[in-house]
This record gives structure tokens, sequence and C-alpha cells, in this order.
């Protein structure tokens, strides 16, 4: 796991993919709602980074008004790249959870809380023993209104994390990219595996609630 390349490969150097789609199920095994979209109003999408997408993925499908979830690589370079791809650091994607909520029961800012205390964005390339650039820390926004909000909450919580000893963030904050989700086996992976492997470790530091800029 350690031996993984430890920075993104540029678009020449990464692996070539393919053409064709990876269709994830039609319903999320735990609310079985939809997985992909469209998604009626008021719904919106996030999408977050945090190391092991299992882990990360049952923290969201949790939250009282979130509507879906799913599982999938975003921020590389390969076209419709497999889990076997992406784990080879060869590929430059991250594994991200799409989270589709009801602003009208959650904030995004919520989402940002819950991202910033269930991982440690100081890490770089990687989370806990789990090493790679596929285990970086990421907020990918859909809208300005989001990234103003990701950029406050992270400067609202850099404070608090070098109070507690941490260093610097790392998390990359950048527009959302095209997500490809990941093969069946992994969506809800948790709830299918309940006794599953999950890496994710918070820092213990809580981030400051309602941060940021309104995303509704």
């Amino acid at each position: 796991m350690w031996n993984k390349p430890l920075s993104i490969p540029s678009r020449p150097e990464a692996l070539p993919g393919r053409a064709d789609r990876m269709s994830p199920p039609e319903q999320h095994f735990v609310n079985r709602h939809r997985l992909e979209p469209p998604f009626t109003e008021p719904l919106q999408r996030a999408m977050f980074g945090m190391g092991c997408f299992w882990g990360a993925e049952r923290i969201f499908w949790q939250l009282k008004g979130v509507y879906s979830t799913a599982v999938g690589y975003a921020a590389g370079h390969t076209p419709n790249p497999t889990y076997r791809e992406v784990c080879t650091g060869m590929t430059g994607h991250n594994e991200a959870v799409l989270v589709v909520f009801d602003p009208n029961l959650i904030r995004y800012e919520d989402l940002l809380q819950t991202f910033w205390e269930n991982h440690d964005p100081t890490q770089g390339m990687r989370q806990g023993n789990d090493a790679g650039t596929q285990y970086r820390s990421g907020i990918y926004y859909c809208d300005d209104a989001q990234r103003r909000a990701a950029e406050a909450s992270r400067d609202a919580y850099q404070p608090r994390l070098t109070a507690a000893g941490y260093g610097r963030i790392t998390t990359e904050i950048l527009p959302a990219p095209e997500f490809y989700y990941a093969e069946d086996y992994h969506q809800q992976y948790l709830a299918k595996n309940p006794d599953g492997y999950c890496g994710l470790g918070g820092t213990g530091v809580s981030c400051p609630a309602g941060v940021g800029v309104s995303s509704t």
C-alpha cells in the first residue's frame, strides 16, 4: 500500500480508460432512493473525498435530510476507471462520495461540518493507514455558493486544528468534476457488509457549525 505514487499523474501518464460507463444499481441499498440523476427539486448535490469511500458514504447516508448517496471516482484523468485501476494510483482519481440532499432539511454547511469532523484533512495523499492519491481530502463544489461555504469552513477550522497540534489543511477545493460511479459491490458497501473495513477516524477537533455562506 505504501509503495503507491503519492503524486497525481499527468494526463499523458494516466491510464487510458474506456468509453463504456459503469451503471450503478437503480436503488440505494439502504433507503431505496435512486442513485443517478435526474433528482427533482429541491434536491441538491454535494461531493466529497475523505479517505476510503466505504466509511465516508455510511457517515453521510445516516444524516437526516440526505436523500441518497453513491460512491465513485472523481478528479482524475482516466475516463470510466475501474477500482483496480484507481488503486494503482495511475488514474489520478479520488475515492469520492456523491451526496444528494434536501436543503430544507439539512444545510450544505452541515455536510461540511460532517466532512471535516470525520477524517483528518491534514494528511495529504493518505488517510490513516490508507496511502495513495485516491485517499486525499477533497471538496468538489457544484456552484459558487458551495465554493464560498467550503472555503469559509476551511478557514474557520484551521485555527482549531492548529491549536490542537495538527498541521495545515491539505484538502483540495475544486469545481465538481465528472463523477464516475464505482462498481455495484462498492455501493453502500458497509450496509451489505456490516463488519467490513472502515479506516476513517476524525481528529476529535470540532468544526464551527454554521460557518460559510448558505447554499440555499
